[in-house]
């Protein structure tokens, strides 16, 4: 015999006896039926009574004392048993789905990773050989550099050994000459031979006029001061890649790849939806900060203002130095931090929790406009105090980690004073050398040059790839860019300040159409919201305007 409660073997003698306990449950069966008997869960409140029923509503086991207590006397009441096998059948379920589905694609997943990490491995070596070859390749350059000039160097020696042989040749056979003139007149002096007297002819006139003096200049090395920057930008570059984190779409849906955006078509007309009145003349710099505040800032200010789309003032942040620039920009960072650019003190701030920090401090650079990249770097468009040089810098924090500035032959990308009629657009107190940047969603850098009349784009690495001088066809004036901007579209989208339009950009750079129709004045910057509407910051009214574009 077992009993099925306690879980011992019992002879039938011992039956009798473990079953005489009335205040204890047992349950006695043949041994070869053990293990099926159903238990029934004591009650927590009653502990001599097994709970055979559930309450619905309290979701938990009572016995037959809670039902007559009364407590659960409203209350829907099942079966145990129908609940626990219906509870199995829900395990049973889960357990098939663990099973079958989601443990094989989290190994899919573990497996991914070491994919990944053994291909991260094979990469970092293929990038390591490439850059020890590169590096050798520049080294062999410098030594036949060093050669070639050690080379000219023993060529001019040799040169100029063989003319100062020469002519000290000629100079020791004239000594020579002297030197037996000498002792010849010692002779006549000391002899008493009229005709050797008398046939003396003095050489003293040909001697007195001694040979032209011959002088060279030693040869100088003047070595030319090292660029380091720029010979970083012409050894190469490393692209700093984002980590790409996808959001399954649904519990078990675990995609391979990021899932591209719905195509958004332009809308035939772009449509006003808001007016945002800032009362601020002179907007130069807009930025969202999520979808429902923007921050701007306004020429010859000092402060930079947040609103909300009602056009309330919801905060006011004094700039750092306290100076009044033209040229102060704004953007927002991943985390939600404001960022702006300070001209007049060639500093790059940031502001946390109302605390304002100087990231970057330029030392002969200006910095124009910033934005935040899709990796958490900053782009810096500058230039330089004399206004000879224009780029632009990406930043990790607040170490520079790339220039870029020239072209693959060594042309400058963007204009600077030396290259343009160096003032100030008539209107405003804007520099006809005034820049603004984005970053485009392919990871394209994207300046608008007031000063060249152009949008200029290169690659993350700092490859051009193309400038855009607008469309000839239908322009009103000339092409002057200020503001600009990318949608998740991968459209460029740039501000033309004199003729009061918004220029949309395929990501190619191919002109796609203007937004002329909402009575622009004078836009001045631009940005976009997470659902591409467009907020245009007008240098003339102080207004934001908010314009549905896309479908």
């Amino acid at each position: 015999m077992y009993c099925d409660i306690c879980h011992i073997h019992l002879c039938k003698a011992c039956v009798g006896e473990h079953i005489s306990d009335p205040s204890i449950e047992h349950k006695v069966v043949p041994l070869e039926n053990r293990g099926f008997t159903t238990y029934y869960p004591k009650c927590p409140k009653h502990s001599t009574k097994q709970c055979e029923l559930r309450c619905e509503q309290c979701d938990i086991p009572i016995c037959s004392q809670c039902i007559s207590s009364g407590e659960h006397e409203q209350h829907g009441k099942v079966d145990i048993l129908e609940s626990i096998e219906h509870k199995k059948s829900i395990i049973q379920r889960d357990l098939q789905e663990l099973e079958k589905t989601i443990y094989p694609k989290y190994q899919e997943i573990a497996y991914n990773f070491q994919m990944q990490k053994a291909d991260l491995n094979k990469n970092t070596q293929k990038l390591t050989t490439a850059i020890d070859k590169h590096g050798e390749a520049l080294h062999r350059e410098i030594d036949t550099i060093i050669q070639k000039l050690k080379y000219d160097l023993g060529e001019m020696d040799s040169k100029h050994l063989a003319v100062l042989k020469k002519e000290e040749d000629k100079i020791k056979r004239t000594i020579s000459e002297i030197t037996q003139c000498i002792t010849a007149l010692k002779e006549v002096l000391n002899s008493n031979d009229v005709s050797l007297v008398s046939a003396y002819k003095s050489r003293n006139a040909q001697f007195r006029r001694p040979p032209p003096r011959l002088t060279i200049s030693l040869p100088s090395f003047t070595p030319h001061k090292l660029n380091k920057e720029q010979l970083f930008q012409q050894f190469g570059f490393i692209s700093k890649v984002p980590f790409k984190t996808e959001k399954p779409v649904c519990t078990m849906n675990f995609p391979g790849a990021e899932s591209s955006l719905p195509d958004r078509p332009l809308i035939d007309e772009p449509r006003l939806i808001a007016n945002i009145n800032t009362e601020q003349i002179g907007l130069c710099g807009v930025s969202c900060l999520r979808d429902d505040k923007i921050w701007v800032c306004g020429d010859g200010e000092n402060t930079i203002r947040l609103y909300d789309l009602g056009g309330n003032l919801a905060k006011s942040i004094p700039t750092k130095s306290g100076n009044k620039s033209s040229e102060t920009h704004v953007t927002v960072t991943m985390s939600g931090d404001l960022v702006y650019t300070d001209f007049s003190n060639r500093t790059v701030n940031i502001v946390k929790n109302t605390q304002t920090q100087t990231l970057i401090r330029l030392r002969g650079w200006k910095p124009y406009d910033v934005c935040s990249t899709s990796t958490g770097d900053l782009l810096v468009v500058m230039e330089s105090d004399d206004m000879r040089q224009a780029k632009v810098g990406r930043y990790s924090g607040s170490t520079a980690v790339q220039s870029i500035q020239f072209n693959d032959i060594g042309q400058p990308l963007y204009s600077s004073g030396s290259s343009n009629s160096v003032g100030f657009v008539k209107e405003t107190a804007m520099s006809y050398n005034s820049k603004y940047i984005s970053e485009n969603r392919n990871l394209d850098v994207c300046v608008s040059d007031f000063g060249a009349c152009a949008v200029v784009v290169v690659n993350q690495a700092g490859k051009f790839r193309f400038t855009y001088t607008g469309f000839p066809t239908t322009m009103k004036g000339q092409f002057r860019p200020c503001g600009i901007t990318t949608d998740s579209q991968s459209r460029i989208l740039t501000a033309d300040f004199p003729n009061q339009c918004i220029h949309i950009l395929d990501q190619d750079g191919q002109f796609l159409r203007y937004i002329d129709n909402c009575h622009l004045q004078r836009p001045k910057d631009l940005c976009v919201d997470t659902r591409d509407n467009l907020f245009i910051a007008e240098f003339k009214t102080g207004n934001v305007k908010i314009i549905q574009y896309l479908m």
